[in-house]
């Protein structure tokens, strides 16, 4: 009988990162469906920290993916449906250098040519992007999570027809919003 109560608490760590606690993840529900992902804690945790406080501030509610770019990103976390640039907070480091890699369907952080720009922008990659990764060029952009659940809506993101707006290019002709971001329980 005690080896049964073993068992489990073994079955559960396995299940959980080096900490013991399994990594956060977030919903993002969109007026094209729900995307789930998985935070690199131990990888990233300036970039994973930075990101949930805007998930925990409600910042995302509103904005929308404004950059989509067949067979390789979608962008969002920065912008209103009408083109608004959202006030962020100060930029965080690169974690670049976390041996994560931009592969289809990873997290990372949008920046500038400044290596430390990072605030709340992120990109979804449509593919395996190796030339984003640290050392392919200058440092590289910061992979800090990976899509769970809802790959099927974010190819249907990167399909919907985009053009210019407000002088940006690749934005979506159909907005699709960020309705919620929330923190759920890892199951």
């Amino acid at each position: 009988m005690k080896a049964f109560p073993l068992s489990l608490a073994l079955a559960a760590a396995i299940g959980t990162g080096a900490a013991g606690a399994a990594n956060p993840q977030v919903v993002f529900e969109t007026t094209a469906g729900d995307i789930r992902i998985e935070l690199f804690q131990d990888d990233a945790p300036v970039t994973v920290e930075n990101f949930l406080g805007y998930v925990d501030d409600g910042f995302y509610r509103g904005t929308i993916f404004h950059r989509v770019i067949p067979d390789f990103v979608i962008q969002g976390g920065g912008f209103t449906a009408g083109l608004e640039r959202k006030p962020t907070r100060e930029p965080i480091v690169n974690e670049a250098d976390n041996g994560r890699l931009n592969e289809r369907g990873t997290l990372s952080m949008a920046r500038t040519r400044d290596p430390d720009s990072a605030t709340s922008q992120f990109f979804v990659n449509l593919s395996d992007n190796a030339f984003l990764d640290h050392g392919e060029r200058d440092f590289g952009y910061a992979v800090f999570a990976r899509v769970i659940d809802g790959m099927a809506v974010v190819d249907r993101i990167a399909a919907g027809e985009t053009g210019r707006r407000n002088g940006m290019a690749d934005v979506p002709v159909d907005p699709v919003v960020v309705e919620a971001a929330r923190r759920v329980d890892g199951d």
